[in-house]
């Protein structure tokens, strides 16, 4: 016979375990480097949510929010790890993370021994293992985590974060993670997360490009635009992904959610990791010559939906 009050009582017990590990990490100091365009709303989710955090920016200016909100503004990386067991990195790419966490000194050692350092940006597969190496080997502990998600769902709290790292050490991170992300998917170990963001990636790459050279197929047809948004945004198609860039591509507004340098710089890296392993991702190799593209013609700093701007080029040639 199945002991049913026992069952309540061990479901109550694991309750409450999960409850205090809750309010553990709603007490625990947490650091966080890079406020840019994803970690500054990132970051202000965490201090909404009451997480005591201490944050430090290159330009100083992108902190005044977070203080405003409550947060702690550091003078220096040193004194967000002198503040905080935890540390979410979030710099643009491998160059700044290296330079911030003056990594391969002395000083890199101080700061992230005793530890944990949680890198959240996209990078090499290949470097994140490296850097997660040299943490352990100066006496600290590496969890990758990086997002699927671009500026509004980073807003909203919206993301989805992928874990790969030290099972014990995963379990310390995924509560803090979890006033940003609605969903957090374990990827096993190091680089496994990053991996898997290249896998997403190459999904979000293509889809976009496809949807705007939908777009630029319909004008050159003399098709309503609108209605072309409308039949996609009610049909099985539609994902908040394809809405808001459609109605970009509609209104020719392309304000940034993801930035075409960004994605030229993740398309990049999810060509090398395919080399690697003589993986075939011919779509990915025409998107990687659309967004180089977008970029010469001066459209680096637009929203990614600003890659029909190649296509559009690409058809005025077609026809002369």
């Amino acid at each position: 016979m199945i002991d049913l009050a026992h069952g309540r009582e061990v479901h109550a017990v694991q309750r409450r375990e999960v409850h205090s590990v809750q309010r553990k990490v709603r007490l625990m100091t947490i650091g966080f480097l890079g406020l840019g365009v994803m970690g500054q709303p990132m970051a202000l989710n965490l201090t909404r949510a009451g997480t005591p955090l201490v944050v430090w920016n290159r330009t100083a200016e992108r902190c005044t929010p977070l203080e405003a909100a409550g947060a702690q503004v550091a003078a220096s990386p040193a004194e967000v790890f002198r503040a905080a067991r935890v540390v979410l990195v979030m710099l643009y790419d491998e160059t700044a993370v290296d330079e911030v966490l003056k990594r391969g000194s002395d000083e890199f050692a101080a700061m992230v021994a005793d530890r944990v350092v949680v890198h959240m940006g996209t990078v090499p597969a290949e470097y994140s293992a490296r850097l997660g190496a040299d943490v352990a080997a100066a006496g600290g502990q590496y969890v990758e985590a990086p997002v699927s998600g671009s500026r509004l769902p980073a807003e909203n709290g919206d993301l989805v974060a992928m874990l790969a790292g030290d099972p014990a050490t995963v379990d310390v991170v995924r509560p803090v993670l979890a006033p940003m992300c609605r969903q957090t998917v374990d990827c096993g170990d190091v680089p496994g997360a990053l991996l898997m963001k290249f896998a997403v990636n190459v999904f979000l790459i293509t889809m976009v490009t496809g949807l705007a050279e939908s777009v630029n197929f319909a004008r050159g047809h003399g098709l309503d635009v609108g209605h072309l948004v409308e039949v996609l945004e009610a049909g099985p198609m539609a994902s908040p992904v394809s809405t808001v860039r459609g109605r970009k591509l509609l209104a020719e507004e392309f304000s940034v959610q993801t930035a075409i340098t960004d994605v030229l710089k993740n398309n990049r890296f999810i060509a090398d990791a395919a080399r690697e392993r003589r993986v075939a991702v011919p779509l990915i190799d025409v998107c990687l010559e659309l967004y180089a593209e977008t970029e010469r013609l001066g459209f680096g700093g637009l929203d990614m939906a600003a890659v029909i701007r190649s296509i559009e080029r690409r058809s005025l040639g077609a026809t002369q």
